[in-house]
């Protein structure tokens, strides 16, 4: 087993060959791993098989879906490569000029960040993803995924490797930490020198290690506590199909909703509709039924389990949402200011000023008007894959796609000019 300092020295010396590629070459490089993907799906998908066994007795259902890869879900990871393939390239960007009174011309120009680092948890999709991204954005790629999924990541990355030795480029512009000890997580957050930007991806445990021990640029991304608050004039019908999928789409994504405010006019029309489709008819459908956490005035309407203390805080990642119910916008407000994680929140409402009034006041990544959390993505924002979903406000905010993965410098151009 190679240690995480040599596979960081080994990144760091294979970069350049990748930051001053033409995006020419970058493109035919996804391309061919794309085709390698798909070419290694046997293998993938019998790695993925034994990541599975072995994780079987340890995680529920719904993190088993997280884990699980199929021919399909193969072929949609290679699919989205080609797609971040096809989007313009993010380097070399003029993003300003200026021509100052001495005649220096000051050009602000986009250039590939150097070496990205990403701690990721559970799903294997997220290994391409983050190496279609990095590399077109011209930078290196260090992952450390979950120990549960190691034998799908690693055979991930030896098809990403096969693409790149074909398309000319080192191996090593891609690498798989080896150890799945905790150290190596604390190796990553302290190389200085050798990532510059690392990223973790998971539970908001592992975000909150990050901040607190990493001595490299840090991004936070992925926890959603995400709220939906259904208005006093909400339209009920379009209510009930955002809060299903919200909630039942996908229940183990950071994007899934995972608290319902009701105003108190509409909560005897709603929630009783609500309890209906997410609990009778899931069960009648032989399908997982949603789990109530109820506020005492949402007890009134519906049955379910009172909350607890922490329900509200709970990122739940599984078929459970808690329901309070509140007598004003104003109150909703403050409720998703004091327990929300800066990730997703939507208003159902039919009132204008009641809309402005939200998305003006929530101070979250993606803030909705009558359509489901659940779009908190790069693909549906138009930008390929993304490499996570940051809930802070520097360097970037929300789907992280390829402009959020480079820097910039000053180009300064003169004719003799001194000072």
């Amino acid at each position: 087993m190679r240690s995480t300092q040599e596979i960081l020295r080994e990144t760091k010396a294979a970069a350049p060959a990748l930051a001053l590629a033409s995006p020419e070459r970058k493109n035919a490089l996804l391309l061919s791993i794309a085709d390698s993907l798909m070419a290694h799906e046997a293998s993938i998908l019998a790695a993925n098989a034994r990541d599975i066994e072995a994780a079987r007795e340890k995680l529920g259902p719904v993190m088993i879906d997280r884990l699980t890869l199929t021919p399909a879900r193969i072929a949609a990871i290679a699919e989205g490569v080609r797609e971040v393939a096809a989007l313009p390239d993010p380097v070399g960007k003029e993003l300003s000029r200026v021509t100052r009174p001495n005649g220096l011309v000051i050009r602000k120009v986009s250039v590939p960040l150097g070496v990205i680092a990403m701690i990721y948890e559970s799903r294997p999709n997220v290994t391409s993803d983050a190496a279609a991204l990095a590399l077109k954005a011209g930078s290196a790629m260090v992952l450390r995924g979950g120990k549960e999924a190691f034998a799908s990541n690693a055979a991930i990355v030896e098809a990403i490797h096969d693409g790149l030795q074909k398309a000319g480029f080192p191996p090593a512009l891609v690498s798989l930490v080896e150890d799945r000890t905790r150290q190596s997580a604390m190796d990553l957050m302290t190389a200085a020198g050798f990532i510059d930007l690392l990223i973790p991806r998971g539970s908001a445990g592992l975000i909150r290690a990050c901040v607190e021990n990493a001595k490299v640029p840090c991004i936070q991304t992925g926890t959603g506590i995400c709220h939906i608050y259904a208005d006093a004039s909400a339209d009920i019908d379009q209510a009930l199909a955002i809060i299903d999928n919200a909630k039942t789409s996908r229940p183990s994504v950071c994007n899934a909703m995972e608290v319902l405010l009701v105003h108190r006019d509409i909560a005897a029309a709603l929630l009783p509709r609500l309890k209906e489709r997410l609990v009778d008819a899931r069960q009648a459908r032989g399908l997982t039924p949603v789990e109530f956490r109820l506020d005492a005035r949402a007890a009134q309407y519906i049955p379910g389990k009172l909350a607890g203390k922490n329900d509200f805080d709970t990122e739940f990642l599984d078929y459970i949402l808690a329901v309070a119910v509140v007598d004003s916008l104003e109150e909703a407000l403050a409720h998703i200011a004091r327990h929300s994680t800066g990730h997703s929140e939507a208003i159902l409402t039919r009132d204008e000023t009641a809309a402005e009034r939200f998305t003006r006041a929530v101070d979250s990544a993606a803030v909705y008007v009558n359509a489901s959390t659940r779009f908190t993505d790069g693909g549906e924002f138009g930008l390929g894959c993304e490499m996570g979903i940051s809930t802070q406000k520097l360097h970037a905010r929300g789907p992280m796609g390829l402009e959020e993965l480079t820097t910039y410098k000053y180009v300064v151009m003169g004719n003799g000019q001194v000072r």
